[in-house]
């Protein structure tokens, strides 16, 4: 298996138990993807998703040479909109992970981040940290949702 057949099946994978996350919390009582909950870095279900979906746009403009690092949680108010954002993140890494070749996958080279730092780094370990990074987060939000009074499963990632 290729590098690219590998992180295409992780992305897909990833992706599809965030989406079953998202139809979830669309379950949740009125406001409660707003109700701020101590103990956790993002304090709501909403925020905490936004900055995965928000994680993974970065990391992958980064790699691509044109990052956007803006605050827009607001703009995504409904776990419709995060459905949405969902949809278009995921498809911004299945397009970059089309067009890119092994080498460049595999090839650590500088690349320009946030406060117009420069690091060496390799596209696909960037790529696979912001996969990971999901779970921990989802991890996070399932928590949160038994916090709730609603527990969440079918989430995990699939074994075959």
């Amino acid at each position: 298996m290729s590098t690219r057949d590998y992180l295409h099946e992780v992305h897909e994978r990833v992706h599809r138990n965030l989406a079953t996350l998202l139809d979830h919390c669309d379950t949740l009582a009125d406001g409660s993807i707003d109700k701020k909950m101590e103990g956790f870095g993002y304090e709501t279900i909403r925020l905490q998703i936004h900055h995965v979906l928000g994680a993974e746009e970065y990391w992958v403009g980064v790699i691509k040479g044109n990052f956007n690092a803006d605050d827009d949680a607001h703009l995504y108010p409904t776990i419709e909109s995060l459905k949405q954002y969902r949809e278009r993140v995921f498809q911004i890494g299945r397009d970059w992970l089309e067009s890119a070749s092994e080498d460049e996958l595999l090839s650590a080279r500088p690349m320009d981040t946030w406060g117009s730092k420069q690091k060496v780094m390799t596209p696909a370990h960037i790529f696979m940290r912001t996969q990971t990074h999901m779970y921990h987060h989802k991890g996070q939000v399932v928590a949160m949702c038994r916090l709730l009074g609603h527990p969440c499963s079918g989430t995990d990632y699939p074994i075959e």
